[in-house]
């Protein structure tokens, strides 16, 4: 009786040995079966031959401490940027209908291509950045170039579309830089444009409060001074013309009396009413003479002295009276009237210098006035001013940016800024880059090996058969005592020595074509 539970020992190496020497043609067989199979398949899949190009970054040609560049974006966003606009569904559609890209097949490789012609073509494309290995370069440098290859069913094909590619990147380049820096420097002059109109309105502004109060500003301030000084200067200087005039007034009043007693009429009356009595050795007469003498030559005197002030006073109303003052009088004129004449333009002059003194000292008050109103006309000013400075700081900074930009624009128009520059153009490729035979070959000889294995190991399993006495052992509880080993004729044995030469041939011929398959897709790539 078989007893199910029983544990049965891992197989040696010589069970093995035997095993693989027992269906050694349910492992050669599969083998070379599923081998040809696959290396067959993939000959007959059709070829994809890839064609690269690289494009350099080239940097601004002009230093950038003479032209900033107005477009910052980061290259590797407007590589990924432009890559999405090539590869948008419109361009890519249009290359294919100019190419005649992607006909329906019923070859193997139309079982794994994706019903979308655009689709296809997005596979195929592929673009890989270059960075710079330096790592002390900013982040702008460390993107150098970038390689764009393109894989088709011929290498001509594959060669037309990947140049059509490589031109679409430098023509959008060259159309987002100029498109973008135009953008950058049409904004810039939108805003300069609303910053004038607002720096104009502060401006105007300003002025309306400049005019409004004029006189009082803070700028006017030292001037305001200086004629306020000027004007007490002149005040102090008519005060004292003022204080003279009337002192001379005073002088001309008494010289009138001093005049007007020195005339001697009664004096004389006396004398002649004493000669009618007396003679003239009278000492009354005798000292009423010398009295007499002495008036007469007070009055010579206060008439010189009327005639030089006389000369004084034409030179001093030539300079300071006002028109309409009396001139000199004529010779023929009597001193009284002199001193009287004096006395006239005497006072005119005094009424002049009052005029004058009222004058300037309601100009004085005005500019005390204005002084006293500055500080609080400069805060305000300070605080009206403050919008114009902020709108004429905006607007010169956005002069000064659109200035740049627009240099930076020239630069873009002249191509003289970053551009894109094919240093590897787009190559004819002589080797197809898929599907790579060499690898298809080899994992088809692995598939056939793990078939042939799986192949094998069931049919172990599934034929049970005693082959040795340790097998009947496990089986039956009774021992062997006598085994008949098999005995075979000299037809026999020369049969068996046919076939085993047979199946040495068939399995060298086997491994040659292997190997012969295997070196052919390694040359052929």
């Amino acid at each position: 009786m078989i007893d199910e539970s029983q544990d049965h020992a891992l197989p040696s190496l010589e069970d093995s040995w035997a095993i693989v020497r027992r269906r050694r043609w349910w492992l050669l067989l599969p083998t070379f079966l599923c081998w040809a199979v696959v290396w067959a398949g993939g000959w007959l899949w059709p070829a994809s031959y890839r064609s690269e190009g690289l494009i350099l970054v080239e940097q601004q040609k002009v230093p950038e401490k003479y032209v900033m560049p107005n477009v910052t974006l980061d290259l590797q966003d407007r590589v990924q940027s432009m890559t999405q606009q090539i590869l948008s569904r419109t361009r890519l559609q249009a290359a294919i209908d100019r190419f005649h890209l992607y006909p329906p097949t019923h070859s193997l490789s139309s079982l794994l291509q994706a019903g979308d012609p655009v689709e296809q073509m997005r596979k195929d494309i592929t673009i890989e950045l270059v960075r710079s290995d330096n790592k002390k370069e900013n982040r702008r440098s460390e993107l150098t170039a970038f390689k764009i290859s393109y894989s088709a069913r011929s290498p001509e094909l594959a060669q037309q579309v990947n140049s059509e590619l490589t031109s679409l990147f430098i023509d959008e380049n060259l159309k987002a830089q100029q498109q973008l820096s135009e953008s950058t420097t049409a904004f810039l002059g939108a805003q300069l444009v609303d910053a004038r109109e607002k720096l104009q309105e502060q401006e105007a502004k300003v002025q309306a409060f400049k005019a409004k109060h004029m006189g009082y500003l803070p700028t006017q301030l030292q001037s305001n001074v200086q004629i306020l000084a000027g004007l007490q200067g002149q005040l102090q200087g008519t005060e004292r013309a003022l204080d003279a005039a009337k002192q001379q007034k005073l002088y001309f009043e008494s010289l009138r009396q001093q005049y007007q007693s020195a005339e001697g009429t009664d004096l004389r009356l006396q004398l002649a009413n004493l000669r009618s009595r007396y003679t003239d050795d009278y000492p009354d007469i005798v000292a009423l003479k010398e009295k007499i003498a002495q008036t007469e030559n007070l009055r010579k005197q206060i008439e010189a002295e009327v005639v030089s002030n006389q000369k004084t006073e034409n030179a001093i109303k030539n300079s300071v009276s006002p028109p309409g003052v009396a001139e000199q009088g004529q010779r023929g004129l009597t001193t009284m009237m002199q001193i009287q004449s004096q006395l006239n333009a005497n006072q005119l002059e005094i009424q002049n210098y009052e005029r004058r003194q009222q004058d300037l000292e309601s100009k004085i008050s005005a500019y005390q006035a204005r002084l006293n109103l500055t500080p609080a006309t400069e805060e305000e000013l300070e605080a009206v001013s403050r919008g114009y400075e902020e709108s004429k700081a905006n607007y010169d900074s956005l002069l000064q940016k659109q200035y740049q930009s627009q240099l930076a624009t020239s630069l873009e128009l002249r191509q003289q800024g970053e551009q894109f520059i094919v240093i590897d153009p787009p190559s004819l490729p002589d080797k197809p880059s898929a599907p790579n035979h060499l690898l298809v070959s080899l994992a088809g000889l692995a598939l056939g090996i793990a078939v042939g294995v799986v192949l094998s190991a069931l049919m172990e399993l599934t034929n049970v058969c005693i082959r040795r006495e340790q097998d009947l052992e496990g089986l039956v509880p009774a021992r062997v005592l006598v085994g008949i080993p098999h005995l075979s004729t000299d037809g026999e044995d020369r049969l068996r020595v046919r076939g085993r030469w047979k199946e040495i041939g068939a399995a060298f011929g086997i491994g040659i074509l292997i190997v012969a398959g295997n070196l052919y897709a390694l040359y052929k790539g």
